[in-house]
């Protein structure tokens, strides 16, 4: 699993990296960024949460 923010639509609720700092993280002008690599398995779970809680619908899971 791997996921993606859409600059465009992030407001910066920084609700994703509460939820999942693991994966998720703020960039100096106040927007989510996700980590491009693979979301390791143990943090699946919380990956898919983030995404669920994204105010603006931001952050969407990209397949392989």
């Amino acid at each position: 699993m791997r996921v993606s923010v859409d600059e465009d639509r992030c407001a910066g609720h920084g609700m994703c990296l509460t939820l999942c700092p693991e994966v998720f993280e703020m960039s100096d002008d106040g927007w989510a960024v996700a980590d491009a690599g693979e979301v390791p398995a143990e943090l699946e779970g919380a990956a898919r949460e983030a995404i669920q809680n994204c105010p603006e619908r931001a952050i969407s899971e990209i397949a392989d």
